[in-house]
């Protein structure tokens, strides 16, 4: 009776605490997502006297970490080696130095996202308050909690952003121990932010990619293996450049001081900084008729693996998307499909491809764009994700064997 009694009060808990990490998690990311929403406005706006400063602005952000909390540029890797209990605390420290951080690297041009600062921002405080709370030291619940309301409250995708802290600490295992106080964090959390202004991006579409054929089939597979190829090749690409930078320039400042000229001369010269920030603008010339180029996936790709290689902050998951939506306009054109359609299959598939998950992915598919097309985005984030290889935009991801 004493153990029921006991089970009963520490569930209790994490519902409570669930929904307090998700009022103050969703207030934090409508701050940030609104704040970054502005200053990515600005920079669009007046580019050419902003993007020369990308490499003064890399050393402010270096200085900022160093002298603050080194421990903090770990950044995710600081969340799954605690979901992992491989360390016990997250520095509070890292929520402002991430926010502020993301803000400086995209007012001046780096190409970068921002789910990661958003995981970061929930994962900390909400392990701060299981501890705060007495609970269990070792019980990774909270954590996920936090993850999933950074993640729900910055995109206002609560279901993709449940799976997505549940699947990808450890790949191959999914902790349904965390689902219910994940799940009311994470919709706490996208109530809040969306109650503060934070808007949801949703297209939904109208016609579906009827299945009527082996033909039709064997295009989604084709697709999915090329979305899957590009989030890989994004992945490895991003860790190989992290460790090549880590080697050959090992004085932080030195190496985004440095390498930050050229990135920055390229994102000056290239179609007015089209491939600098978020990569939204290419989602929105995706979903709207806009103009996308053949190169601008592969471009969008090298240039957000730089900017983050080199030390500026951000997360990778919003350049994916714009990744895989802009690729898809190009693969559905080839392979007489609708190119909006695919941009949407890409927009969850390349997602796949880079983080090793697969349930999240697909729920990014139906929670954005409908559930019209639930089939066609299970087949393709199916082989993304099957031809992913383990490799994983978090360097510290465990596979289970």
């Amino acid at each position: 009776m004493e153990n029921r009694s006991q089970t009963f009060i520490l569930s209790l808990k994490y519902v409570l605490l669930a929904f307090l990490t998700g009022v103050l998690v969703g207030i934090i990311d409508a701050v940030f997502g609104r704040g970054l929403l502005a200053i990515s406005d600005f920079r669009t706006t007046h580019y050419l006297y902003l993007i020369p400063f990308l490499p003064f602005a890399g050393l402010l952000i270096t200085w900022m970490y160093h002298h603050f909390s080194e421990t903090s540029l770990k950044g995710m890797t600081l969340v799954f080696e605690t979901g992992q209990k491989k360390r016990d605390d997250i520095p509070l420290f890292l929520i402002p130095l991430v926010m502020f951080g993301t803000w400086i690297t995209h007012l001046f041009g780096g190409s970068a996202g921002r789910e990661g600062v958003a995981v970061q921002i929930g994962a900390t405080l909400s392990h701060a308050l299981g501890r705060r709370f007495h609970l269990p030291k070792d019980n990774r619940v909270m954590l996920i909690t936090g993850m999933a309301a950074g993640f729900g409250g910055l995109f206002q995708t609560p279901l993709a952003a449940v799976f997505f802290s549940m699947e990808v600490i450890v790949a191959g295992k999914i902790q349904y121990e965390a689902l219910l106080p994940a799940l009311i964090a994470s919709y706490t959390a996208a109530y809040t932010s969306h109650t503060l202004g934070l808007e949801k991006f949703y297209v939904p579409l109208k016609d579906t990619l009827k299945i009527s054929d082996a033909n039709m089939a064997a295009r989604l597979v084709i697709l999915g293996i090329l979305f899957g190829l590009a989030g890989r090749s994004f992945s490895f690409l991003l860790a190989k450049s992290k460790k090549i930078f880590a080697e050959k320039m090992t004085n932080p400042y030195i190496r985004i001081g440095v390498s930050s000229i050229p990135l920055a001369l390229i994102l000056f010269l290239l179609y007015n900084g089209r491939y600098s920030g978020l990569g939204t603008n290419l989602i929105s010339a995706a979903f709207s008729d806009g103009t996308i180029y053949p190169y601008d996936w592969i471009l969008k790709l090298l240039l957000t693996v730089l900017t983050l290689a080199i030390g500026y902050q951000g997360g990778e998951v919003t350049p994916l998307f714009s990744i895989g939506a802009s690729l898809g306009i190009v693969l559905g054109g080839s392979l007489g499909l609708s190119p909006v359609h695919c941009a949407a299959l890409g927009y969850a598939a390349v997602f796949a491809g880079a983080t090793n998950t697969l349930f999240a992915p697909v729920l990014i598919g139906l929670e954005v764009f409908g559930t019209n097309d639930m089939v066609p985005f299970l087949i393709v984030c199916i082989f993304a994700y099957l031809v992913n290889g383990d490799n994983s935009i978090y360097a510290a991801q465990e596979v289970r064997k």
